[in-house]
């Protein structure tokens, strides 16, 4: 009776993980799939519309050069 039971508590486990394996995954693929792009208020006209001669990106780059021209000037 125990190996009954063991076995049915295995078979439910194993069966509840592929459940929620195959949920989860639908749920990636219908997020991934819905979501298409991070669009921020301030990209979208009076009507709603999005604007994409407007849209002004920036990149900023980090400067690793920490001295300084006053440094400079000491070392000369």
């Amino acid at each position: 009776m125990i190996a009954l039971d063991i076995a049915i508590i295995c078979l439910v486990s194993v069966l509840f993980v592929l459940v929620g394996g195959v949920i989860g995954w639908l749920y990636k693929q219908h997020s991934y799939e819905s979501s298409y792009v991070n669009v921020h208020p301030e990209m979208f006209d009076t009507n709603g519309n999005i604007i994409p001669d407007e849209i002004l990106a920036v990149r900023f780059e980090n400067d690793y050069d920490t001295t300084t021209d006053h440094e400079e000037e000491d070392n000369e």
